[in-house]
């Protein structure tokens, strides 16, 4: 990601570089890529016990009014009408093309009051966009600036986190959320999302609390043999869940119908924005679709490497992320292909720098939890 001006800092910054976190550059924010011992041990840290990941950079956009509902609506693909309060869903926003503006995550607070948190690289072009087609509905306020958002992610963190707030977590369900509450001892909204494959929890409050919650977290998951985990694991934990990245996987291009995000679109809830346009992509049938895949031959996908057919002699498409899953011991990507190469077993080449290696379009996920119900979803990114 380029970023543009000066680089932002998360309240957590300072405690990164307490820990010796590796920081870039990230889409403009200064973020840690890793801490030591390194991203493998994050990742492993996240699959077995609980990582907790510092996701401050994220965009959060509040409706507020009797019609901010109505704005949402027109806004996103999904039904936000079927939400009841405390319970979110994934969802994209659409240009009236069909392609997407961004991927991201509506919480109903209240009959008259949404949020919806969106990726960090979008919330100035989003924040635009929802003001332009829905501004005269309610009231649309970016109080990203005035929040921190911290993920406490993997199979331990429902039982590691429950010894820190003032809620039953047993009894919230997934997609789920809690507002007015306290983490140890500090005011914040508990949400049961994520980005990682894995149960968890994504936890807001106000950017003066961020640093001594984070240290509290993290103390807790040290407990429970976990750690702080950098956006390195955190890409390689989300691919091989198969969650989608913005930027990568999804942009203005690409429509939620190829990106195989068909189920977020509900073309019965009425008008939105890019209904028609995705109805006639529906009618005409697809040219591409994004496809998982793993490598059949040696050789790492990586963004941006020709996807050949089998004879190497045809581009079909291009990877759009790779990498090697730690979990799932292969190596993993996604990419779109035509729909003639999207079958699963279908076999592909890679060009992996002018060395061709085979690889296998694959149905769903490379790696799901276990006693994980068969659905797709995402939190923060």
């Amino acid at each position: 990601m380029e970023s543009h001006g000066p680089i932002k800092e998360t309240p957590l910054c300072s405690a990164h570089r307490r820990l010796g976190a590796r920081l870039i550059d990230f889409g403009g924010w200064l973020m840690p890529v890793n801490y030591p011992p390194g991203i493998l041990e994050e990742h492993k840290a996240t699959r077995r016990a609980v990582g907790v990941f510092d996701v401050c950079h994220m965009g959060e956009i509040h409706f507020r009014g009797p019609r901010a509902l109505e704005a949402v609506q027109r806004l996103v693909t999904n039904d936000a009408g079927a939400l009841p309060d405390g319970r979110a869903m994934y969802a994209v926003a659409c240009h009236p093309d069909g392609g997407i503006v961004d991927d991201l995550i509506v919480y109903r607070v209240a009959a008259h009051h949404l949020l919806i948190v969106v990726n960090a690289s979008n919330i100035a072009k989003d924040y635009r966009h929802f003001v332009d087609n829905a501004g005269s509905l309610c009231q649309i306020d970016d109080e990203s600036s005035t929040t921190a958002l911290i993920a406490f992610q993997g199979p331990k963190a429902a039982t590691t986190l429950a010894g820190l707030v003032d809620a039953d977590l047993a009894a919230l369900p997934s997609f789920s959320f809690l507002t007015g509450r306290r983490v140890a001892g500090l005011p914040a909204w508990i949400a049961r999302t994520g980005y990682t494959g894995e149960d968890g929890f994504e936890i807001f409050c106000a950017p003066a609390d961020a640093e001594p919650l984070w240290d509290r977290l993290l103390a807790a998951a040290i407990d429970v043999s976990g750690a702080p985990v950098g956006l390195g694991a955190r890409d390689t934990l989300r691919l091989e869940a198969r969650l989608s990245l913005y930027g990568n996987d999804l942009d203005d291009t690409t429509t939620p119908l190829e990106a195989g995000l068909g189920w977020v679109v509900k073309f019965d809830k009425g008008d939105f924005i890019g209904k028609e346009a995705l109805l006639r992509q529906r009618a005409a049938g697809l040219q591409r679709k994004l496809v998982g895949f793993e490598m059949r031959d040696r050789g790492i996908a990586r963004h941006g490497y020709a996807i050949l057919d089998l004879a190497g002699s045809v581009r079909l498409g291009q990877v759009t992320s790779g990498t090697v899953g730690p979990t799932v011991g292969k190596n993993i990507g996604m990419g779109y292909v035509p729909p003639s190469h999207a079958e699963p077993g279908t076999r592909v080449v890679v060009d992996c720098r002018g060395k061709p290696a085979q690889a296998e379009i694959i149905k769903g996920p490379f790696y799901r939890r276990p006693g994980a119900q068969k659905s797709s979803a995402k939190g923060a990114s």
